[in-house]
């Protein structure tokens, strides 16, 4: 019986399906053993293709393949469903059920268990057909795998509300065995390339090294000591146990390396098998990815997210990002939660490895309310289950253990009060030690100040950056603002904002005039240094995340000066949802403690009890009710759960394709090649998304085109070099994508 075939200069080549079964089977078995589950991964390699030993796929793929001529075109046969009814004839509830998920989902994703009208396909309805099993029944070997050896998952019993994520992780060891094995066959140079990092000792090595050679050529000044004494705490406290972390540093204390030597420490200490880094947005996570990349060389850390720059991808990183085997990932907030819920096997394949490893949280304070309780539950599960150190990192730490929501009815706990441990102590102390801005809120946040009058001040200010809350207070304050002004907000592409902010730390360098009207984009993890900040009327987070782009090197505390954040009411207000709620807890902290610095460690203890208590809803999805209320009797919407579970709300969103630069270039290449893959990944740096309705008028008038199924711009002064996307010389409208 046949599995793949391939053609090669000699002739065909077959994989045998006993072949392929057994190789899938031992390396699931292999993946799962790192969650004490082998037998579990055994199985689910032996069963996954049993629909293969049909006549209608053995005809099929050898017609498909051209191994054998045949005028009749055979339609895809259905070789999923064959091995989940077997596993539901032969085998117990309970056991049964995780198995027939995954053996039936690992080509189209883990299915519903009940049907729902906008999706199609469910489990239970694909049990029924046995006809599929008939088929196969007389071909069956003689010796396949006696399924009688299960132990519980993950070696122990676990609640209901982690079963989900169990079925999930042993899916991700069979839909990456299954791809690897084939891959073996088909393509053995691919495989052969797979795997070849260098080891987490070595790479200790290389860190110590890149660090001290840093401190040689530091300047000894206050903040650099300050960091050094971070650093040393964090290596010192690598060698606690394995659990949840936190490293609560301001802004400016080294966290992107003091929590990677942290991370370094412990992995040596027990044994982990990867460092993940996770980042809010993908325009700051280049720049992270490239600090790591100087420590540990190119191909030991993969940058996975959707702009990666094609050209400056090695084929060794490419495929380390399908799965990620590599030892250091850097990735996004999106990239890691929408996976850790998604049902495609496309995005789960690299969840196994997640288990015995370190994920960093960079800037955990922006972890969205409204998916919090999911959130934290699949974070609490993968360290009680699998061997998962977690350490939110951020300058404002929110309040993520105990009650979280205060007495409301959608009030919830997740992780224990007492369970996150310190790894940086007397962070009161380190927030008066690297003081560096003051916090200016407004004397009346019932008196907005006109946009005007907000121009006037910034144009008073040699090097000033104005933060506002969306994309149309960008162009509105931008237009009464003096030419050389920079405009920095989402109706630009990728490429032209990491330009821009080049530019910008180049004026900054040099002392030479700058004044900065941006979006929220460049607050949090843009290393960037400005002597005033202004910032439109936010939550505190927003508030102490711009504050963190000011005097951020402290040279003005050298002159015995403060850098100045100066907050200020808009005439329309805070847009509604959530950050209205961020920035009304503030308002209301802000009249009760007056006199107080709001940038202090307990003030944002406060601010997030405050904030949280306002949040109507931490279950948008509804994981709960899809994948927690009837996982006693193994019934999961697996489907629904992975559509619901979006980050970013982009339905409301088109994207162009714009001729930035580059990105013409690239345009002509889709063109006249189509859209190859490499072309398309390299393609995201030069897309923007806009309102649909704005869309609508742009292609009316001609503006845009469509190639190959994406659009394109058409009119060459639908772009502008300073401000993005402008339809006839006017802004567009806002959309909620930052």
């Amino acid at each position: 019986m046949i599995a793949h075939i391939k053609q090669t200069p000699e002739g065909f080549e077959i994989q045998t399906l006993d072949d392929h079964l057994l190789g899938t089977a031992k390396l699931a078995q292999s993946f799962a053993q790192d969650f004490r589950n082998p037998y579990w991964g055994l199985v689910l390699g032996s069963y996954h293709d049993l629909g293969k030993y049909s006549k209608d796929f053995q005809e099929y793929i050898k017609e498909k393949s051209g191994y054998e001529e045949d005028d009749q075109k055979r339609p895809k046969t259905d070789h999923t469903s064959a091995g989940a009814i077997l596993i539901k004839e032969i085998l117990p509830n309970f056991y049964w059920q995780p198995l027939a998920y995954c053996i039936a989902g690992h080509h189209a994703g883990l299915h519903n268990w009940l049907h729902e009208i906008d999706i199609s396909g469910d489990l239970s309805d694909r049990l029924k057909k046995k006809e599929f099993l008939d088929a196969i029944r007389s071909e069956l070997p003689q010796d396949l795998i006696e399924v009688n050896r299960f132990n519980p998952p993950t070696g122990k019993a676990l609640p209901p509300e982690q079963m989900h994520l169990w079925i999930r992780m042993l899916y991700s060891c069979l839909v990456d065995a299954d791809y690897l094995d084939t891959e073996r066959f088909m393509n053995p140079i691919s495989f052969s390339m797979r795997g070849k990092y260098t080891g987490i000792d070595d790479l200790k090595i290389l860190f110590d090294d890149y660090m001290k050679e840093m401190s040689k050529s530091a300047r000894p000044t206050h903040i650099n000591l300050k960091r050094e004494e971070i650093l040393n705490e964090c290596i010192s406290n690598g060698e606690l146990e394995p659990g949840f972390f936190s490293i609560n540093v301001p802004t400016g204390g080294g966290k992107t390396l003091s929590s990677m030597a942290w991370a370094l420490e412990h992995a040596v200490k027990y044994n982990k098998q990867r460092i993940v880094f996770a980042i809010p947005y993908t325009s700051i996570i280049t720049q992270t990815a490239q600090i790591y990349r100087a420590v540990f060389g190119e191909n030991n850390v993969i940058e996975h997210h959707s702009n990666i720059d094609e050209k400056a991808d090695s084929l060794e990183r490419k495929l380390g990002t399908e799965n990620w085997d590599a030892p250091i990932v850097v990735t996004t907030n999106v990239q890691l939660f929408e996976s850790l819920f998604a049902n495609k096997s496309s995005r789960c394949r690299k969840l196994h490895n997640l288990a015995n490893s370190i994920i960093i949280l960079d800037e955990a304070q922006m972890l969205p309310p409204d998916f919090l309780k999911p959130i934290l539950s699949v974070l609490h599960g993968l360290v009680n289950n699998y061997g998962v150190s977690v350490l939110f990192s951020t300058a404002t730490q929110p309040a993520l253990t105990g009650r979280i929501g205060g007495s409301g009815k959608n009030a919830f706990e997740e992780i224990e009060q007492d369970s996150v441990r310190e790894i940086v102590t007397g962070y009161r102390q380190l927030a008066i030690d690297l003081k560096r801005v003051k916090v200016q809120m407004p004397f009346d946040t019932n008196k907005p100040t006109e946009w005007a009058e907000i121009a006037n001040e910034l144009q008073k200010e040699k090097q000033v950056l104005c933060i506002v809350n969306t994309r149309k207070d960008c162009r509105e304050l931008y237009n009464l603002m003096p030419e050389g002004t920079i405009h920095l907000s989402r109706m630009m592409c990728s490429a032209h904002v990491m330009d821009s902010i080049l530019k910008i730390k180049l004026l900054l360098k040099n002392k030479e005039p700058v004044q900065v009207i941006s979006t929220q984009l460049i607050e949090a993890g843009v290393d960037i240094d400005f002597p005033v900040v202004y910032r439109a009327l936010a939550g505190l987070d927003s508030v102490a995340q711009s504050a963190g782009r000011c005097n951020r090197e402290g040279t003005l505390n050298e002159e015995g000066k403060l850098g100045l954040t100066k907050v200020f009411c808009t005439i329309k207000g805070t847009p509604p949802g959530l950050m209205r709620c961020g920035a009304n807890a503030l308002i209301e902290l802000a009249e009760k403690y007056k006199s107080q610095d709001f940038l202090e460690p307990d003030m944002f203890q406060k601010y997030f009890r405050l904030f949280y208590s306002k949040v109507k809803d931490f279950d948008k999805p509804k994981i709960e009710n899809l994948l927690v209320q009837d996982a006693h009797q193994m019934k999961f919407q697996f489907a629904t759960a992975a559509r619901n579970f979006r980050l970013i709300d982009d339905k409301g969103a088109q994207s162009i394709l714009v001729e930035y630069k580059e990105g013409a270039d690239l345009i002509g290449i889709l063109k006249r090649k189509g859209p190859e893959p490499w072309l398309m990944r390299k393609l995201q740096r030069y897309s923007v998304s806009i309102n649909v309705r704005d869309f609508e008028e742009i292609k009316k008038s001609g503006l845009v085109e469509e190639v190959h199924g994406c659009w394109v711009q058409a009119y060459e002064n639908l772009y502008n070099s300073k401000a993005g996307i402008m339809s006839n010389g006017e802004w567009l409208e806002e959309i909620h994508i930052i």
